[in-house]
């Protein structure tokens, strides 16, 4: 592996080839912090998929591809004569610092648990209104809902133990079940999905990784049974649902 040195001189090289572009090429020099916001988001979700299949040549292809908009921020940043790199960084180990006293200071814990419920408190301290304040507004439904419940924990708002979580589940399951409105059927769902996620990550199972991965299976074996079909010179349109099932079955046996 590289040394530290070679570390720096690597990110330093990082740092000359954005300035590089940033005058240089037309489509570097358009860009601003709105026209970058999506492309990071693609970015980060392609990081997502390559963590996902464990694809380590692909983590680190996506993870260049990350920092590569981190230091683009950056840089738009000191042009508009607000913060550097360097700020961005100085600001990140300063938090860092602040919220490991159990590191730099003289605060003793216990477990992982004792750290997080720590970490809740000293960004209150740090001026956040809100336990939930940090929580991003476009995440999406089920991270946020995970994020949340994280969160709340940290301050001991948590159910004793997986059984009574899953017993909040049952009771959301039956009130989805009896109700007969639209409208608060939609409200209960939101309720069965909120609790479920919530008994996922008391239990050790992060819901949004699982969902994935079970999206992935079905597209898998989805797509696999489609080239049944086409070898039997069948088209799925015409089965019945019957007929189809019988190759989603022997799409099965080939996974």
């Amino acid at each position: 592996m590289n040394t530290k040195q070679e570390k720096l001189e690597a990110f330093g090289r990082l740092l000359d080839i954005m300035d590089d572009l940033r005058e240089k090429c037309p489509w570097d020099q358009k860009q601003t912090l709105e026209s970058l916001r999506h492309l990071t988001l693609e970015e980060t979700y392609e990081l997502s998929d390559a963590i996902l299949q464990n694809d380590l040549q692909e983590i680190k292809k996506e993870l260049g591809d990350v920092l590569l908009h981190l230091v683009f921020y950056a840089k738009i940043g000191s042009e508009k004569e607000s913060f550097d790199i360097a700020d961005v960084i100085n600001s990140l180990n300063e938090k860092l610092i602040f919220r490991h006293p159990h590191i730099y200071g003289d605060t003793e814990v216990k477990d992982e648990e004792e750290v997080k419920q720590n970490w809740e408190k000293l960004k209150l301290k740090e001026g956040n209104k809100s336990i939930l304040g940090g929580v991003p507004k476009s995440l999406p439904s089920m991270v946020k809902a995970y994020r949340i419940q994280d969160k709340v924990k940290g301050i001991g708002f948590e159910f004793h133990d997986a059984e009574d979580a899953w017993k909040k589940v049952d009771e959301e399951i039956r009130e989805f079940h009896d109700e007969t409105d639209l409208d608060k059927k939609e409200q209960e769902l939101g309720d069965v999905f909120f609790s479920l996620i919530n008994y996922a990550r008391i239990v050790g199972i992060n819901p949004d990784s699982a969902l994935e991965r079970t999206n992935i299976k079905f597209i898998s074996r989805f797509q696999k049974m489609e080239n049944l079909a086409l070898e039997k010179n069948l088209k799925l349109a015409d089965l019945s649902l019957e007929e189809m099932d019988v190759l989603w079955e022997e799409a099965k046996q080939l996974q």
